[in-house]
């Protein structure tokens, strides 16, 4: 359950990505647990690799625009593609 909502939650809560900052309108900050659980997730190591993968937006190093192995994420990020030119 955790990693079925996390994609849809975490992003908007940890950022106010996504929703007009849903965090305002849901006062999350009222919610000690849930904003602890959700920057918990956050932090692994698997989810912050999964975030990356499609991307074209953000920082160059957080992008991995296609995956094919897993040493794609040390070799085939943005900012590795640019210094290559």
């Amino acid at each position: 359950a955790d990693m079925a909502i996390w994609p849809w939650y975490g992003n908007g809560m940890l950022n106010g990505a996504s929703y007009n900052d849903p965090r305002k309108f849901l006062q999350t900050h009222e919610y000690k647990n849930l904003t602890r659980w959700t920057k918990e997730i956050g932090e692994r190591p698997t989810v912050k690799r999964g975030r990356m993968v499609n991307r074209t937006s953000g920082p160059p190093e957080e992008q991995l625009r296609e995956r094919h192995d897993a040493s794609d994420f040390r070799t085939k990020t943005q900012d590795k593609i640019a210094a290559r030119g």
